[in-house]
């Protein structure tokens, strides 16, 4: 999953955040934990996949702009 995916679901999604700060720290506390064990990213998709997808929204952006 990915990393910012991983610290919604595991984290954000559910919480109820009275201010920024508590939002802060439990953005922290998950970077802290997930630091405790970290584990190595491992990409899944080819770079020709990765470069289409980008081509595409290129090419999007640009007819809009």
């Amino acid at each position: 999953m990915r990393w910012f995916g991983h610290l919604t679901e595991k984290q954000l999604r559910r919480g109820a955040f009275s201010g920024v700060d508590d939002l802060i720290s439990a953005i922290n506390e998950f970077i802290d934990a997930t630091n405790d064990d970290p584990r190595p990213f491992v990409w899944s998709a080819k770079i020709d996949d990765i470069l289409r997808k980008v081509g595409k929204c290129k090419a999007i952006l640009e007819a809009v702009h």
